[in-house]
């Protein structure tokens, strides 16, 4: 019983922590979105505001969803492709320090995938 229940505690924190970090990135894309200002990157060649709203998509929108636990794989997926394409499009030249938070996130949402949101999480698996 108590092994079960730090297994879903941990489920909750791997999954609500990185998310509520991922929003300090996410907001101030939302927030650009909302105002109509698309200049923005275009890492994938989709165009400057096709990007922003995927980026929104994956760095505000489905880390709230998997800050409460909604959808939690589903928003995962999202999420990692854009730490992702931030970590081998847009810093492709940088350095690996510089590569490495994105690749962290990626990996953390990625376990997040595999594992599922826990029973502290509104879908309760």
């Amino acid at each position: 019983m108590k092994n079960n229940l730090l297994i879903h505690l941990g489920l909750a924190i791997l999954r609500i922590v990185p998310s509520a970090f991922m929003l300090t990135h996410g907001y101030p894309k939302f927030q650009k979105l909302i105002s109509g200002n698309m200049e923005f990157a275009n890492p994938i060649g989709i165009g400057q505001g096709p990007s922003l709203f995927l980026a929104v998509l994956g760095e505000f929108i489905c880390p709230i969803l998997m800050i409460i636990g909604l959808k939690t794989r589903w928003a995962a997926i999202p999420t990692t492709l854009v730490m992702l394409v931030a970590a081998f499009r847009v810093h492709a030249e940088d350095p690996f320090g510089t590569k490495e938070k994105a690749l962290l996130f990626a990996v953390v949402f990625i376990v997040v995938f595999l594992l599922g949101p826990g029973k502290y999480s509104v879908d309760k698996k």
